[in-house]
């Protein structure tokens, strides 16, 4: 099937825990993640997040407190959350899910890093790039 590798794990149950903004889910070698709703979104993989090519990516900030206030099915494959900060674009298969479930510690650590390489704070607003680099008078 597209986007399943034949090793990965199926999932048995995904439960949305809004209070404690975590994903759960289980799979079928036993395994159960917590994800954090702010991993998720960090970690998107849409291109407004993760770029169009290595060193694209756009660092995310102020996402602590995202929600996902809704879970669609795509496919048999993935779930497309829908933030709420508005993003919607990210697909997450199953794969993908969990390698952020099972990399976590890993993928904080690099997130951190990326944040003090440059200079931001993980609470700080995003900043919007905009087109152009001068203002015309």
């Amino acid at each position: 099937m597209a986007g399943l590798q034949a090793e990965t794990p199926s999932p048995q149950d995904i439960t949305l825990h809004n209070r404690s903004r975590v994903l759960e889910i289980s799979f079928s070698d036993g395994s159960t993640f917590r994800i954090p709703f702010e991993l998720m979104r960090v970690y998107s993989p849409s291109a407004e997040v993760s770029g169009h090519g290595p060193g694209q990516e756009v660092l995310q900030t102020g996402k602590r407190d995202v929600d996902v206030v809704s879970l669609e099915s795509v496919g048999n494959y993935a779930v497309q959350p829908t933030f709420s900060d508005g993003h919607s674009s990210g697909i997450f298969s199953w794969d993908y899910l969990y390698f952020l479930g099972s990399q976590q510690a890993q993928l904080w650590a690099d997130y951190e890093e990326r944040l003090q390489t440059a200079g931001v704070s993980r609470d700080a607003p995003m900043i919007e790039k905009t087109g152009g680099g001068c203002s015309h008078h």
